[in-house]
């Protein structure tokens, strides 16, 4: 079968990078052949993809970069969009001048649909036809392939519906004109499609939306032996240094030093995500003091990138060196320090307004714990993740899944996660596997408290009885191998964008 995605993105990185890269790889393996639009400008260097599709002077020009073996294939084509990328959250994308999609001008949104428009419709061409296909993201995806006019699913990843189209009426025709459109719209939690339903709420799409979470490659994200972590810990730290093409933009000394620094101790704890005020990455640096006090020899990994990066850190460093007045301003700040308008961050405040006693002593040895890597690309996550004892998902805002919490557990890493959204979902499948005492702490409410409460969770899962830990390893990953799979993933999508939905289940 012949299957046209269009991303639009990288494809490696964050969320749905991370999931167009692995869906495109199992429609492989499953024997179809894959058509993969997106502005990863590095495909050529990706070892699964087996031809690929540029446009030089107006003209498209194919180049094969690997010889066929296997049925399936991956072709992956790169659309001229002169330079200028929209995207929903900001962030530096190397080679690509970037704004928000608000911040464009009528001209400048008209040319990126004009232009994506016209790779889709050559693509197809190309390709002899799309047998079936999928629109990545509320907008502009499913426009795009509205206006090509081809037969699609779309996929509602949530960073589009809650940062762009929600807060943006603007967007609103364009969000329509594709679910419209679609054979199928699949979301990746309760949550998500409840959002979209209000969003759109005259477009009936109840009957037309299905469960559509990302997957999980479970023999990549693998447990391994504890007793390996110092020593795999260290030789990913080397790797990381040496390695260039990866984790574009990224400080190769910092990663490797952090995870030099992460493979020193134990127990292990770590964080993955975009370092903005939205994931909640203040409450766990301020949670943190609390669980090393507790457990000395534990340590924090903080892996990822973003407009707050610079300001967590200065915060836990206030933080080490005593000034809790400086913290709280940081605290007051809020969301103008990650460059957007103001907005304090109100659980941090009431935290840092009255602090357990001896927490300030307490920061200075915990800030000596922690590190911040930067950017890892998801392959050095999945050579991270089995070394850690827990993974904390703080996210205050929205989540459409909780993509970094199924990979966790499927490395046998507790993880605890906000009670909200997608993630609570997650967290509740995994919680069904669970004996009473470890079910209870993979997921804390966004409210005051929540500080105190992630440092609870944490405490009482480094303080369990290793059998009970061990038990619990074993039912996590044995939850993700039975409920997402990239290969189901893979055959929900074929079936939904040839409006074949029956049996795929509803939100």
């Amino acid at each position: 079968m012949r299957v046209l995605i269009f991303h639009g993105y990288l494809l490696h990185g964050t969320g749905s990078n991370v999931y167009n890269a692995n869906l495109a790889q199992a429609l492989a393996r499953l024997g179809h052949e894959v058509h993969l639009l997106c502005q990863e400008r590095t495909a050529g260097e990706l070892e699964w993809v087996d031809r690929l599709g540029r446009w030089e002077g107006g003209a498209l020009r194919m180049e094969d970069l690997r010889s066929q073996e296997a049925e399936g294939s991956v072709t992956v084509y790169v659309p001229e969009i002169g330079g200028l990328l929209p995207v929903y959250v900001r962030d530096e994308y190397e080679g690509f001048r970037v704004k928000e999609f608000p911040e464009l001008s009528e001209d400048e949104l008209d040319a990126y649909l004009r232009a994506n428009v016209d790779a889709v419709a050559e693509v197809a061409e190309h390709a002899g036809g799309a047998d079936a296909a999928l629109a990545n993201h509320l907008v502009m995806g499913p426009a795009i392939l509205a206006r090509a006019g081809l037969r699609f699913a779309a996929k509602v990843h949530g960073s589009a519906l809650e940062y762009t189209v929600k807060p943006n009426p603007r967007f609103i025709p364009y969000a329509r004109e594709g679910a419209e459109r679609a054979e199928a719209v699949l979301v990746g939690s309760r949550h998500t499609a409840e959002s979209l339903w209000t969003a759109l709420p005259d477009l009936e799409l109840e009957a037309k939306t299905r469960l559509g979470p990302p997957g999980v490659d479970t023999s990549e994200f693998a447990p391994r032996d504890p007793a390996e972590g110092g020593r795999a810990l260290v030789s990913l730290a080397e790797r990381v240094e040496r390695r260039e093409g990866a984790a574009f933009g990224r400080d190769r000394e910092r990663a490797a030093a952090a995870i030099r620094h992460f493979a020193a101790g134990g127990p292990r704890v770590v964080f993955v995500g975009k370092l903005i005020v939205s994931k909640g990455i203040d409450l766990l640096l301020a949670a943190w003091p609390l669980v090393h006090a507790a457990h000395p020899e534990a340590r924090l990994l903080v892996a990822g990138f973003g407009a707050f990066d610079e300001t967590a850190q200065e915060l836990v460093a206030a933080l080490a060196r005593g000034d809790l007045s400086r913290a709280q301003e940081i605290a007051v700040a809020g969301r103008g320090l990650e460059g957007g308008p103001a907005g304090a961050l109100p659980i941090l405040s009431g935290f840092l307004d009255d602090p357990p006693p001896g927490y300030l002593e307490a920061a200075g040895p915990a800030a000596e714990a922690l590190a911040f890597s930067g950017r890892l690309d998801h392959d050095e996550v999945a050579e991270l993740l089995p070394f850690a004892e827990a993974l904390v998902m703080p996210s205050t805002f929205p989540e459409a899944f909780g993509m970094v919490a199924v990979e966790a557990a499927a490395c046998g890493a507790l993880p605890v996660s906000a009670a909200h959204s997608g993630m609570l979902e997650v967290s509740r499948e995994l919680a069904a596997a669970l004996p009473g005492e470890v079910a209870g702490l993979l997921s804390f409410e966004i409210a005051p408290g929540a500080v105190e409460a992630i440092a609870e969770r944490l405490n009482g899962w480094l303080s369990l009885d290793e059998q009970v830990r061990s038990r619990a390893r074993e039912a996590l990953v044995e939850t993700v191998r039975r409920l997402w799979s990239w290969e189901g993933v893979a055959r929900g999508v074929l079936s939904a964008a040839q409006g074949q939905i029956d049996d795929i289940p509803s939100p």
